[in-house]
């Protein structure tokens, strides 16, 4: 039995998607900056395409840029704002637990002449609001707070955050990724200037993402060319990616809370059966302040990479924490401003999941891990 189970580093592709993606593919291939009949066919789909978006999150058609995905995004909303706002100050705010999207993107502001601080967590993933208050400040200009965390599903307490961030002079950036297809996102309930997404984290493809601006929030948009995207994005616009990224956001939205009661009946079906196993493990974050399709688990009795490289074997695909650190032996940044025990990233995985999973692969999941348990603990 083959089980996928790492659906926070990407979806399969849906169906459905792929067929909306097929169509613009083969018959509105157009440019659609062009101005004859082509191009003007292909601008429909991406003129409906991003009113369609706008109207999933609750704003304009014109605070919506399309992109090549969430790093893209965030690294235009951070940057872009930074430098626009660096005359009325250059202090920044982010948390410890930020995706290196993110974070690499505050390092680097950091070596140009930026002050960053770096928000603490508690031992659930959920950011220190205390922290928050204490450390806006007059010069600060931005704070970007992701809304769930890629490596524990911990969701943190968004409209708190607004609220004291909407108290200063500072903007908001949202990293939202792997939010859409488990919360509801109307940004008309926040005073967020930014938000990023990309597509291939709910049954989309990927290279494709969204940017949200708020409109009159004064950005640096630094990739020059051509006009498109209203001039603040230059390049073609991948039409049939973003039909696939709408398309795959309606169907997200449509079955949202079927999708939500199933994935957390998984998330406790797996808790359960590991306690039924007697297989010793903790859970990393929360079960209640959290989505359904993240589970990080500590087991003491194993190192990561050992069983990682044993459930591959049994036919299940999981992972240690984020996809864009693969190849890294440094231990889980997360984990590591969670918890005090720094031999604890060595030894968790993060198991996550779709609409698509079922029961029996958790099943077959917990029997694989409750035999390398009896394994290991034979050898001890």
């Amino acid at each position: 039995m083959e089980v996928y189970a790492d659906s926070a580093a990407t979806t399969p592709v849906k169906p459905e998607v792929i067929t909306k993606m097929m169509d613009i593919y083969e018959t509105h291939y157009g440019n659609p900056s062009s101005i004859h009949s082509i191009g003007r066919d292909a601008r429909k789909y991406l003129d409906e395409s991003r009113r369609t978006v706008a109207k999933f999150f609750g704003v304009k058609p014109s605070e919506i840029i399309f992109t090549s995905g969430a790093t893209e995004s965030n690294n235009t909303a951070i940057k872009g704002i930074a430098y626009q706002q660096a005359h009325k100050g250059k202090h920044l705010i982010t948390s410890k637990i930020e995706h290196h999207s993110v974070l690499h993107v505050f390092e680097q502001l950091e070596r140009e002449g930026f002050e960053v601080t770096y928000l603490d967590v508690d031992t659930e993933g959920i950011v220190n609001l205390q922290q928050l208050r204490e450390a806006l400040r007059e010069d600060t200009v931005l704070v970007s707070i992701m809304f769930v965390n890629n490596e524990i599903g911990t969701v943190q307490p968004m409209y708190d955050i607004d609220a004291i961030v909407a108290e200063s002079n500072a903007l908001l950036h949202v990293d939202a990724v792997q939010a859409v297809g488990h919360l509801p996102i109307d940004i008309q309930d926040f005073n967020i200037a930014a938000l990023s997404i990309t597509a291939h984290k709910f049954g989309g493809p990927k290279g494709a993402g969204v940017l949200y601006v708020k409109a009159d929030t004064p950005v640096t948009y630094w990739q020059l060319g051509g006009e498109q995207e209203t001039k603040r994005r230059a390049g073609t616009e991948n039409v049939p990616q973003i039909v696939g990224l709408t398309e795959a956001l309606t169907l997200a939205n449509a079955n949202l809370d079927d999708n939500n009661v199933h994935l957390m009946n998984l998330k406790n079906l797996f808790i359960v059966t590991l306690q039924e196993r007697s297989v010793p493990f903790e859970i990393n974050g929360s079960m209640t302040d959290s989505t359904g399709h993240i589970v990080n688990l500590y087991f003491p009795f194993i190192d990561v990479e050992t069983m990682l490289t044993l459930l591959d074997l049994s036919g299940i695909y999981v992972s240690s924490g984020s996809a864009c650190t693969a190849g890294s032996t440094t231990p889980s940044h997360v984990l590591a401003a969670m918890y005090e025990n720094d031999d604890r990233a060595k030894h968790s995985v993060r198991f996550s999941f779709n609409e698509l999973s079922t029961e029996q692969e958790i099943k077959y999941i917990t029997m694989e891990i409750h035999k390398i348990y009896h394994k290991f603990k034979e050898e001890v």
